[in-house]
Formats: structure tokens, C-alpha cells, sequence
């Protein structure tokens, strides 16, 4: 077995081979680009070597370097991991050509199957049924056009060099091939320099089944039962789970079958994937091979007990496969997700940034793969996974739910992510119900922003406590510092008010504003008598709620309603606040210019605040100022009685009161403007 091997690859997956290499004694060697320089695969393993700028054809993609970190590091063989290098065949060869073990399939077989034409036609000349279409070498849009037609209406127009959904268009009407085909080829020719298509037949809401297979260098190869990945973005998979639904014994045995005869016919070696597309009907085409281990392998890995990297291992090193197709007994059901940070408001695109909190979850039967903790950053140059969670149960329903509590235990602060939607796939009916497709997000809607709605209320009492806990805070450090300088050094004495506590002796109560989806929510809080850590909290016109919290680490804010305790988790960040409930983030916009003094008179208030608004309906009891007053930050100005409490409207900063716009028993609507400052 190897001693040392280089990972040609970064983030989870880097972790992941070197999760593996750690348990069998094996040393690890890490490559990092500028942009990864405080990465976590660079942190976990055993050496770690610079090799470019944040750009990946600067770095990792650069196959002359990393060959000769491998000869410089001295490892004897060298794991691609999934995406960059994996499926180059040059690669491949230059491992060779260096006595550097590649720990994959040999290049003859990668470059066979790595073009989606001559697959097509390997798996033909096995028997394996095909999507009917057209993958012949002329590429002029005569013939294509001509052989679309024959082929008929709706069709795909595919990549040969590539996967991914890049040179990938669905055409449903002939009129606009041409169209379609420019764009393909285009695409395709920027993705993978290589700008030949060829044509299918669009299979109607197909389910999209693969079969892992492993092979060793002796001829021996197996398959290790099938995942379905229907659930597809932008062609791009999101969920896995093995066993399909879909499959009945005497199918899967059929596809596993089918998959072996095309890898043994291609040469192959080591671990991959045949892919294929299930329709309506039951009946099977194949699809494509991937030539490396697939982002999806935990599915399997929980349904075999089988870790696929001390295989692929293994069988690099020259051992026989230690397994027999009989040995292969899947049980239980697995799940997998794929934990993206991206925003589904901009049309799910990246969103990039530091992630300041990582909150994972725990329990029976779930795996979280992640190349991610605090503090790391998203950035635009490599792809926007954050993680993969996996769920295992004894059946689907158990998976499901398992799947369920892990993304609601989720938190993830600093960037934006799509847990939300992967919560609303898991708890939708018809997912639950085994009904997928790759068409699944749009028959269901789910990719379209949920329209305007009232966020919860324990999301605004989380907001408005923390930031209460926040100035608090900050006050109790000022004064301590203040009462240390007893040898009168200090530059001044902080504010007497502040030393006061953040509540006013007028109506002991405060207001803050948020804005979520246009709509604008105030909070009026007070300390509740019977306990320091419990406030009366009202929102809007609803009926006031006693609330007391816990604040933890990791941004946690345990709200304490009666005996129930509901886990938010809370970062104030420039212009909004994050609120993560059950996995799913809401983003509370401050107001830019927030009318009403908050509880805490603390430094992190907006100096230009000009109109005072009042918090709820209520009655102005008292005026204590006039148009022309000159007044200070945090003096009371009028006072509100509403629901048999007063609240007190005081001034944000220094400054002249410009206009008052009621007088003493008026009655004002929630929301008024009461004063307006110079």
C-alpha cells in the first residue's frame, strides 16, 4: 500500500480521500492556491504545497506543477477527487510518464467514455439500449437540422466532450434549433474546447438512475446497486438517495447488469458511475459514464457499509478486488443533499462571502461532508458547495425524516444558502411519495421565491432581543473600562444615562423596526419584573408575549416562551440582521434612518435619524417638547400610551426638533410620524 499520495483536488473532497488515507496510515499531501491558503484540506493534511493565484487555470489546474509537487513531495500516487483534473486523459498520462500512480480508471478508458458519442456507441455494441438520436461526425447545421427532424420534436442537443449540463439545450420546436444549436456549440466549445453535439430524443420526466461500479486490475468488476439523482437545477444534481423507488428487483438486477457490461467492454478499472434515464414505461437508455468517483458515493457507502475511497485505494495499489457480486446486500435507505451557497431571490446565483458561523448537525445516521468551518470564505473562483449532508435510515420514510431534523438543525451565517429549498423538497408531498423527476422543481414551483409573508414572530423577537444583548454588552465593557481608570486618565466620563441601564424610567419600554419583503415590523419590549432575563415583547397589534433567552455560542439565541425553547441563531450584519429558524435564514433589513429610540442608547445607533415614528396606535399622553427645541441624544420628547403602557420617544442624537406634528390626546396610528429633527 502507499506510504504517501498527493490530493490533486481541494475542499470537501480533499477532506474527504484524506478522511480515508488517515485511518489506513497513509500520509497526505495538500496543494492550495492563494485563495486557499487557510483552507481546511490545507489545515487537515500532512504537507501542504502552494501552486498558483485563485484562478483555477492558474492552480489546480495546472498539471506540470502538480506533477512536480508529487515528485518533489516524493508520493507515490496522486487522487483526483471529483471536477478539475479527474476525467483529463492528459493527466492521466502525464501521472504515467512520471512512475506516479493515478488512482482512477487507465487513460484508454477515461478517453473512451469521456466522449459521449463513442459511449453511446460502446453501450450499443453490448446491448445496452440507447436514447434514439444522432451522434455522427457531420456537425453542419444541414445535417443536424436534417437529423433532428427525423429524430423529431422535443430533443436534446448534448455535448460529446462534457457533462455538467454545459452545451446542453432542450429544443421543442424545430424553429428554433438553429438558435438552440449556436448556443450548444458555443457553450460547449468555451467548457471543454470541443464544440461537437449530437442529438437525442427528449424522454419525458424521466428519472435519472445511476449504477456505481468498481473494477480492479484483474478483470474482476462489479456493480454496487443504483442511486436516483432525478432531482436536478440547471442539470445539476441537488438530491441523491439509493435504493429508487422506482426499481423492482428484476430492474435493478437488469440495469446492474447492463452498467457491468459496459465498463468491462471499455476497460475500466477502479470506481465510476453509469448513468442512465428511466421513463415512464419502466424502460432504461443509457446515458453517460463518469470516469471518477461521484460527489454522490456516501449514498452508497451508507447502503453497502462500504467506504469507496479504501477501495479505490486498494485497487490503485495493485490488490485484487476483495468483492464478490453476491456480497453485495444494500439495506436501509440514504439521502443526500447538497448544500449550495447560492441565492434563490437572484435566480440561485453564488452567493460569495466569509461563512462566520457553521452550525452542523448531529444525530443517528447523519454524515456531513464539508471542506468548511467558521471563518472560511466562499469566494467566486471555485464551485459554491458548502456541503454535502447525508441521512440514513432503516427505510425511506426514516431517511426522510432524519433528513428533515439535520437541515432544521442547520444554521449557516455570513453567506446565503439553499437549505430552504432542500427543507421544502424533503417535506413536500410528492417527494415523500417517491414521485421524482428531473423536471420535479418546476412541476412543483418550487424554484420561484415564495411570495411576500410574515416572518415568524420568534425570528423578530430573536433580532430585536440580541441586539438588546449586543448594546448591553457593549455598555457593561465601556463602564467597567471607565470605572478602572481611576487615575483619571480616561478622556471622558461615559454617559451618565448609559450608566442608567437601557430602559427609561418613563414607560420602561422600547422600540425596534425591521424589514422583511417590503413590509415593515416594529417591536416594543420591556423588562418583564419577575426575572432579569425575560422581557414583554409585542408585535404590531398582537396580543404581548413574556419571552426569556439564553445566549450561546456559535450566534445562539434560545427563546424561552412558557416551557418551549426554540433555537434561532443571530449575527447582526451592516444594513440587516440574519435570523436562521429550522435551517431556513431571514434576512431583517434595519431601517436606514430608525425613528424610535431603541432600549439600548448604545454607540451602534444612527447619528442622522430625522423622523420619529410611533411604534403602534396608541395616545399621545404628553409632549415634552416643541417646533425650535434644541434637545440632547436621549431625551424623552413625548410619550405614547397604548394597551396600558407608556412608551417613550426620545431623541436619537443632539439636534432641533423641525416639527411636531400632533398635540397631547391625539390619537396616532401605528407607524405615524409623531416628530421631525433638523
Amino acid at each position: 500500500m502507499f506510504k504517501k499520495i498527493l490530493i490533486a483536488n481541494r475542499g470537501e473532497i480533499a477532506v474527504r480521500v484524506m478522511a480515508t488515507c488517515r485511518e489506513m496510515g497513509i500520509r497526505t499531501v495538500a496543494i492550495y492556491s492563494e485563495a486557499d491558503r487557510q483552507a481546511r484540506h490545507v489545515r487537515e493534511a500532512d504537507e501542504a504545497y502552494f501552486i498558483g493565484a485563485a484562478p483555477a487555470t492558474q492552480s489546480y489546474l495546472r498539471i506540470e506543477t502538480i506533477i512536480e509537487v508529487a515528485k518533489q513531495s516524493k508520493a507515490e500516487a496522486i487522487h483526483p477527487g471529483y471536477g478539475f483534473l479527474s476525467e483529463n486523459t492528459a493527466f492521466v498520462e502525464a501521472c504515467e510518464q512520471a512512475g506516479i500512480v493515478f488512482i482512477g480508471p487507465p487513460p484508454s478508458a477515461m478517453r473512451l467514455m469521456g466522449s459521449k458519442i463513442a459511449a453511446k456507441e460502446l453501450a450499443q455494441s453490448v446491448g445496452a439500449p440507447t436514447v434514439p438520436g444522432y451522434n455522427g461526425d457531420r456537425q453542419d447545421n444541414e445535417t443536424l437540422l436534417e437529423e433532428a427532424l427525423r429524430v423529431g420534436f422535443p430533443l436534446l442537443i448534448k455535448a460529446s466532450a462534457g457533462g455538467g449540463g454545459k452545451g446542453m439545450r432542450a429544443v421543442h420546436k424545430a424553429e428554433e434549433f438553429l438558435e438552440q444549436l449556436a448556443g450548444a456549440q458555443r457553450e460547449a466549445l468555451a467548457a471543454f474546447g470541443d464544440g461537437t453535439v449530437f442529438l437525442e430524443r427528449l424522454i419525458q420526466q424521466p428519472r435519472h438512475i445511476e449504477i456505481q461500479v468498481l473494477g480492479d486490475s484483474f478483470g474482476k468488476l462489479i456493480h454496487l446497486g443504483e442511486r436516483e439523482c432525478s432531482i436536478q437545477r440547471r442539470h445539476q444534481k441537488i438530491v441523491e438517495e439509493s435504493p429508487s423507488i422506482a426499481l423492482t428487483p428484476e430492474l435493478r438486477a437488469e440495469m446492474g447488469n447492463t452498467a457491468v457490461r459496459i465498463a468491462k467492454a471499455a476497460g475500466y478499472v477502479n470506481a465510476g458511475t453509469v448513468e442512465f434515464m428511466l421513463d415512464r414505461d419502466q424502460h432504461f437508455y443509457f446515458l453517460e459514464m463518469n470516469t471518477r468517483l461521484q460527489v454522490e458515493h456516501p449514498v452508497t457507502e451508507f447502503e453497502t457499509s462500504l467506504d469507496l475511497v479504501r477501495h479505490q485505494l486498494y485497487v490503485a495499489a495493485g490488490e485484487p478486488l476483495a468483492l464478490e457480486q453476491e456480497q453485495i446486500s444494500p439495506r436501509g435507505h440514504a439521502i443526500e443533499v447538497r448544500i449550495y451557497a447560492e441565492d434563490p431571490a437572484q435566480n440561485f446565483l453564488p452567493s460569495t462571502g466569509t461563512i462566520t458561523h457553521f452550525v452542523t448537525p448531529s444525530g443517528p445516521g447523519i454524515r456531513l461532508d464539508s471542506g468548511i468551518e467558521d471563518g472560511d470564505e466562499i469566494s467566486q473562483y471555485y464551485d459554491p458547495m458548502i456541503a454535502k449532508l447525508i441521512a440514513y435510515g432503516e427505510d425511506r420514510a426514516a431517511a426522510i425524516a432524519r433528513l428533515q431534523r439535520a437541515l432544521e438543525q442547520s444554521a449557516i451565517l455570513g453567506v446565503t444558502t439553499n437549505v430552504a429549498l432542500l427543507h421544502a423538497i424533503c417535506t413536500h408531498p410528492a417527494f415523500r411519495e417517491g414521485l421524482t423527476h428531473t423536471d420535479f422543481l418546476l412541476e412543483y414551483g418550487l424554484l420561484t421565491p415564495e411570495a411576500s409573508e410574515q416572518p415568524p414572530n420568534e425570528v423578530l423577537i430573536a433580532a430585536a432581543l440580541s441586539e438588546i444583548h449586543r448594546e448591553i454588552s457593549a455598555r457593561a465593557a465601556s463602564a467597567n473600562e471607565y470605572s478602572q481608570s481611576a487615575n483619571g486618565l480616561a478622556s471622558h466620563a461615559p454617559d451618565p444615562w448609559q450608566l442608567l441601564g437601557p430602559w427609561r424610567t418613563v414607560g420602561d419600554a422600547s422600540t425596534l423596526t425591521y424589514r422583511y419583503q417590503d413590509q415593515e415590523y416594529v417591536l416594543t419590549l420591556q423588562p418583564a419584573s419577575q426575572a432579569n432575563d425575560a422581557w414583554i415583547v409585542k408585535i404590531r397589534e398582537q396580543p404581548a408575549l413574556e419571552v426569556s433567552c439564553i445566549f450561546g455560542n456559535e450566534a445562539l439565541v434560545l427563546l424561552r416562551l412558557g416551557t418551549t425553547q426554540i433555537r434561532t441563531y443571530v449575527e447582526r450584519r451592516a444594513g440587516e440582521t440574519q435570523v436562521v429558524l429550522n435551517g431556513r435564514m431571514y434576512r431583517l433589513q434595519h431601517r436606514q434612518a430608525p425613528d424610535i429610540e431603541t432600549t439600548a442608547h448604545g454607540g451602534g445607533l444612527a447619528r442622522t435619524q430625522k423622523t420619529l415614528t410611533a411604534p403602534m396606535a396608541g395616545t399621545i399622553v404628553q409632549l415634552q417638547t416643541q417646533a425650535g427645541d434644541t434637545v440632547q441624544a436621549h431625551q424623552v420628547l413625548a410619550i405614547l400610551s397604548a394597551m396600558k403602557m407608556e412608551h417613550a420617544i426620545t431623541a436619537p442624537h443632539d439636534g432641533k426638533v423641525r416639527r411636531v406634528y400632533y398635540q397631547e390626546g391625539a390619537v396616532v396610528a401605528g407607524g405615524a410620524v409623531v416628530i421631525e429633527m433638523e
